[in-house]
């Protein structure tokens, strides 16, 4: 039986992207079967010196360019330019994370791609978009968070602002923007013609505001920090078991009657205090000290097994360990090992989306610097004179 093709089998990006927005979007059009070319200074992408080093070799670098080849350009150069050129007229997208202007700056606005291709998709992940006040602002993870709003509602009540550990912006720029791809190359099968894709961290974490802006927006209140407890439910958070706490979200009265029956305390529903919503939220307090006192009676494994018998979404606080260790997690490979030639296995995060006939797979690791500029120019049609010439003058780096 012949294998199917990957999703994004035949599809060629070129990869100026550097550090993280960029090289997430990149990884997973290769996890889809795309062919990345990751175009990088002499230096490489500055995060193959970033994090915990293993002999020379970044872990962090690895888990984020798996599926890609390396190719090393000079684009400083006029000569270097000519050569992303070439490549261009052949691929099918061109991605950077440049500010806006810089792509134009360096000969490639977006007249000059559609002359070299009209069917080019292209792509920019950026701070805080191309038009506005803040177009020239560098742009990071910590400070779209700040100015999101994201962070203002982060945290407990009375506490400072408090951004998320995870570099959050980053990566949900970097996740639209490869959702925008596909739509613009789906629009392309479409319409014959390519477009392009803007992506800003701003943005994605403004959109991710949910209920807390809707809240506002309806009634002109600013959300509070309510730390672990939900800001439009109670009861809901963390309680304390007799050997630490657990996560519940009785997020529904279904759910709510379900949780208070299995605690024993169902009959508050039936006290004027707390039989509506609106009473449980302004009494939480004291309504979650109650309950902290009926789950205190027994473990946490205990009222994990039987909150889930009875319908209520609930869980143990696991740190990373655990929660990279857990059957769940290995169940459905969100942990991979991948053999990284000259440095051994590194495990990295897997494939969280999970296609039945056509699954993401591992192609291959992340690429040496320059390993593959070669291979992809002699691909894009450059005889090997026109390679030793580039390679003389450094204008690439053959490996």
């Amino acid at each position: 039986m012949t294998e199917m093709k990957a999703p994004l089998d035949g599809i060629k990006v070129i990869d100026l992207t550097r550090v993280l927005s960029g090289p997430f979007c990149t990884m997973m059009l290769g996890d889809m079967g795309a062919e990345v070319i990751k175009v990088e200074p002499a230096k490489g992408d500055p995060i193959r010196e970033q994090g915990t080093l293993r002999g020379g070799f970044s872990a962090y670098y690895a888990s984020f360019n798996r599926n890609k080849k390396s190719v090393v350009i000079d684009l400083y150069s006029e000569r270097g330019r000519k050569v992303l050129e070439r490549l261009i007229v052949g691929a099918d997208v061109l991605i950077d994370n440049f500010r806006p202007g810089v792509m134009a700056k360096m000969g490639f606005a977006e007249d000059r791609l559609k002359d070299l291709n009209p069917r080019l998709v292209t792509a920019n992940v950026n701070g805080y978009g191309s038009t506005g006040p803040y177009v020239k602002r560098p742009a990071f993870d910590f400070i779209a968070q700040a100015m999101s709003g994201l962070m203002s509602v982060n945290g407990a009540d009375g506490t400072e602002p408090m951004r998320v550990a995870q570099p959050i912006t980053d990566l949900v720029a970097g996740l639209y923007c490869a959702f925008g791809i596909v739509s613009a190359l789906r629009a392309r099968d479409l319409n014959g013609s390519g477009q392009h894709v803007e992506t800003a961290m701003m943005n994605g974490a403004i959109s991710m505001m949910a209920y807390l802006a809707s809240e506002y927006f309806t009634t002109g209140n600013l959300p509070a920090r309510t730390g672990n407890d939900h800001p439009l439910v109670a009861p809901y958070g963390l309680f304390r078991a007799d050997d630490g706490e657990i996560a519940v979200a009785p997020s529904n009265d279904v759910i709510l009657k379900r949780f208070l029956d299995a605690v024993g305390l169902g009959h508050l529903l039936e006290d004027p205090r707390y039989d509506t919503n609106e009473k449980r939220f302004a009494r939480r307090l004291e309504l979650n000290q109650m309950i902290d006192g009926a789950v205190g009676s027994d473990t946490q494994e205990a009222w994990i097994a039987r909150l889930n018998a009875a319908g209520v979404p609930c869980g143990k606080v696991q740190n990373l360990a655990e929660a990279l260790d857990d059957p769940q997690t290995r169940a459905q490979e969100m942990v991979i090992e991948v053999d990284q030639p000259d440095h051994g296995p590194i495990r990295m995060l897997g494939f969280p989306v999970k296609l039945s006939r056509t699954p993401c797979r591992l192609h291959h690791p992340a690429p040496a610097l320059g390993a593959d500029t070669k291979a992809v120019l002699e691909a894009a049609g450059f005889t090997p004179e026109e390679i030793d010439r580039l390679a003389s003058d450094h204008t690439i780096d053959i490996g």
